[in-house]
């Protein structure tokens, strides 16, 4: 639809194999190989967000944008801009070879003077994106809204002290939900982003959830309205922008969805910078969303140990994310979820190709989890010690207590006939750790690139 913009790169990024001294190609990621039984981009289902790697300059609180993006120049037309943007954005996808993509509607398309130019704006944009996915085959992970960067959702969207910016965002959300289920979207987010409160002093907590609620309840009853057969997702975050955000980890967000009744109607979007915001690992959001019945989707990227904010910084180890993929193969796999790439460069990454190298050695990390996670999905490396530690509660004793068959009484009874009298027992901690690292070391060495 336009000239390249990527000229560095002339074709579709291609295996090398681990030994290639080619950066532009993938050492592990193969989309057709069989892991666990599905394809490897079928297990993975990779994602290529459009705001930071298309819609964000480079810029931070000390400085100005360093990237070479033409679309975000001051006083470029707005029409022309949001075109050679999304043109850039599907060359990069259909040279990188992934099957997704995820966007909000501020990302595609700017906001104009009236909500009736807005949306025509919108709908340009979306009329460009169905010719690009036609062309390239892409597909649409999810879409979501932004309620977050305007200044009338300082004080949050659904949260807002003001009537009418909940009204406003709830036509956004309207539209954009419709958005993406006329691009055959496989799931909607919403975050958060400025549901939450900076000072106590001014806020009234009671009213704020129960207006959170009613927002959610509006949504899920307009996607069953439209028909919309995606999945709703909410993306916990614990602080920043606000002080204190109400979808703060998966535990909390779970709590809020049981509490008001929307459980059966959203899942979790979770992202692995988030976890670490909130003094989590990603493992123990991925385990914990499992646990709670509410997993749905992931944000990958990492953060920076050394600095308590959302760096945002593309995967780069394989023990953390084995772990995680490891928890999602044992629940079954991915479903309508899947992984989407929420990274940013680093303000010094100022070439165009160095958007490629990111992308490229994200997903090589990504795909070497996978592998590492399904070897010890296969050699029952955690599931087998697991069910040992836990043998007792399928066991008469176990089975009793769970049942609801004994009372405090009868087991105090147990325990002081002398029938019962426990010994510790080894938890195996530094044993399973050790095996762990041998499945990740050893995994595909026997495989020829």
């Amino acid at each position: 639809m336009s000239e390249a913009f990527f000229t560095e790169v002339p074709g579709r990024i291609g295996y090398g194999g681990p030994n290639s001294s080619d950066p532009l190609s993938y050492a592990t990621y193969q989309p057709d190989r069989v892991v666990a039984g599905k394809r490897m981009a079928d297990q993975l289902r990779i994602a290529i967000c459009l705001w930071h790697s298309f819609n964000w300059p480079g810029s931070d609180v000390f400085g100005v944008g360093t990237f070479d993006r033409p679309w975000l120049g001051a006083g470029m037309d707005a029409a022309a801009a949001a075109k050679a943007k999304l043109d850039a954005a599907f060359e990069f996808i259909e040279k990188l070879g992934v099957p997704f993509f995820a966007f909000h509607d501020r990302d595609v398309a700017p906001e104009g003077r009236t909500y009736a130019e807005t949306r025509a704006n919108l709908d340009a944009s979306v009329d460009r994106i169905e010719r690009h996915m036609a062309r390239t085959g892409a597909r649409l992970l999810w879409g979501t809204a932004n309620l977050f960067t305007h200044p009338r959702h300082a004080a949050g969207a659904a949260t807002n002290p003001d009537p009418e910016v909940f009204a406003y965002a709830a036509a956004q959300v309207k539209t954009m939900l419709e958005v993406t289920h006329r691009l055959g979207g496989a799931n909607y987010v919403l975050w958060g982003g400025r549901e939450g409160y900076e000072t106590l002093l001014n806020t009234d907590l009671a009213r704020e959830d129960a207006q959170l609620a009613r927002f959610l309840t509006l949504v899920a009853d307009h996607k069953h309205r439209i028909g919309f057969t995606g999945t709703l997702l909410i993306e916990p975050k614990p602080q920043e922008p606000t002080k204190h955000q109400y979808d703060y980890d998966a535990a909390t967000v779970a709590g809020f969805l049981r509490r008001h009744d929307l459980a059966d109607e959203y899942r979790l979007n979770l992202e692995a910078n988030h976890a670490t915001l909130a003094g989590h690992s990603f493992h123990h959001e991925v385990a914990s969303a499992i646990a709670l019945g509410a997993f749905g989707s992931v944000d990958v990227n990492r953060g920076d140990y050394q600095n308590g904010w959302d760096t945002d910084q593309f995967p780069n180890s394989v023990d953390e994310l084995a772990l995680a993929l490891h928890e999602i193969l044992l629940a079954g796999g991915l479903t309508t979820g899947g992984f989407n790439f929420d990274a940013k460069l680093r303000r010094q990454s100022m070439s165009r190709t160095d958007l490629f190298h990111a992308h490229i050695g994200g997903i090589d990390t990504l795909a070497r989890a996978l592998l590492a996670a399904a070897d010890m999905v296969e050699h029952e490396t955690l599931a087998a010690p697991r069910r040992e530690r836990y043998a007792g509660w399928s066991g008469e004793l176990g089975s009793e207590i769970l049942a609801g068959k004994t009372t405090l009484a009868d087991l105090e009874r147990r325990v002081a006939s002398g029938k019962i009298d426990p010994h510790p027992r080894s938890g195996g901690q530094e044993l399973l750790e050790g095996q762990v690292n041998r499945r990740i070391w050893a995994v595909d060495g026997s495989r020829k690139p």
